[in-house]
């Protein structure tokens, strides 16, 4: 049972964890559901005062009208979504692929979105896709706008939110702490000597996440007395290797005397090593270099790249089997799987 605003919704039974419905907005409107349904898809037809009454229901519960037209409810449409940042960036896509393979195993299909790193963008492509009633979705961290989570919940989908962790899900979670991760850095740069840090960020909000935990941990360790020590350059994410490059130069401007960068991706840190080749800088004698995601190329750039390995295949197989699972009635388990992380060392640092 669900209560808004003294209007009781009671969910019948689905694959997922139950829906808004047509019928629970036109209860809490006050009309009928042929009435409602005319509101959504032709409300030229309908009086402005009932519009506005179906509109404000829709608002306040979060559905989505369900835009697979003459589908039944109780159907499985075989089909999940997954929703991206950036197709562009390789490190989503071992988890996509993985994700791919398993699903289809199971005889599902994947339907890939991306949303770009702005929550206007998600919440459309959300829309979108909870209109067509995928099987599941799988969702590329777990900073959505208010309204996505709304609709999210109120349309009874399994939902697996990836590559992050909190105490309050959605529904499902598989991911890690990307705080305890760069924390995890900064103790591996500490044991080398490195007592200069500087961080070369993308600016999306997983990243940021990971700079505090950075900052936090040097903080913690008496690298940096505060903050402000802590050389900190930020570029639009997705990130490229011209922004390392571009980035390194920043840093060396700004702090000349640093001795290691973390990146906040693994195409960062290639960019500061190829700058810092051009400039004759010595990688690691001079400046450590750490990045993040463990990309296929990173054990072979000049020097090998030290970064954090995720582990994109276990997130990907471990979110189709949450899906699938929920999809054919058989219970989940544990909701939240914290994959954790690895330092892999290597020459840069």
């Amino acid at each position: 049972m669900v209560t808004t605003t003294g209007f009781t919704v009671s969910r019948r039974p689905r694959r997922g964890a139950g829906g808004i419905t047509l019928g629970d907005v036109a209860r809490l409107a006050s009309v009928s559901p042929i009435t409602a349904s005319r509101a959504l898809n032709t409300p030229d037809q309908v009086a402005p005062e009932t519009l506005a009454r179906v509109r404000e229901a829709v608002a306040r519960t979060g559905y989505v009208p369900n835009r697979l037209a003459g589908g039944l409810a109780s159907a499985r449409s075989r089909l999940v979504a997954a929703v991206v940042p950036t197709i562009t960036g390789p490190v989503f896509m071992e988890m996509v692929q993985s994700l791919t393979t398993a699903l289809a195993d199971a005889g599902y299909q994947l339907m890939l979105g991306q949303s770009g790193y702005t929550e206007s963008r998600e919440d459309a492509l959300l829309e979108a896709i909870i209109g067509r009633r995928p099987d599941g979705i799988v969702l590329t961290g777990i900073m959505h706008s208010s309204e996505g989570r709304r609709r999210l919940l109120a349309s009874g989908i399994p939902v697996v939110e990836t590559w992050d962790l909190t105490p309050t899900p959605i529904d499902m979670l598989v991911g890690f702490s990307h705080a305890n991760a760069a924390a995890a850095v900064v103790r591996h740069l500490h044991a080398k000597g490195r007592r200069r840090l500087a961080l070369l960020s993308g600016d999306d909000e997983r990243a940021l996440r990971r700079n505090r935990g950075f900052v936090e941990e040097a903080l913690a360790l008496g690298v940096a007395h505060d903050a402000a020590q802590i050389a900190m350059h930020l570029v639009p994410a997705p990130t490229t290797l011209g922004a390392g490059r571009a980035g390194l130069a920043r840093l060396l401007e700004e702090a000349p005397d640093m001795d290691a960068v973390f990146c906040s991706s693994d195409l960062l840190a290639l960019g500061v090593l190829t700058e810092a080749a051009a400039r004759g800088i010595a990688v690691p004698r001079q400046i450590s270099v750490v990045g993040f995601g463990d990309l296929a190329f990173a054990g072979n750039t000049h020097p090998a790249l030290s970064t954090v390995r995720i582990d994109g295949t276990g997130i990907g197989q471990r979110a189709a089997r949450f899906i699938v699972d929920r999809a054919e009635g058989r219970p989940a388990g544990e909701k939240v799987v914290d994959v954790g992380f690895r330092i892999v060392e290597r020459a840069s640092s």
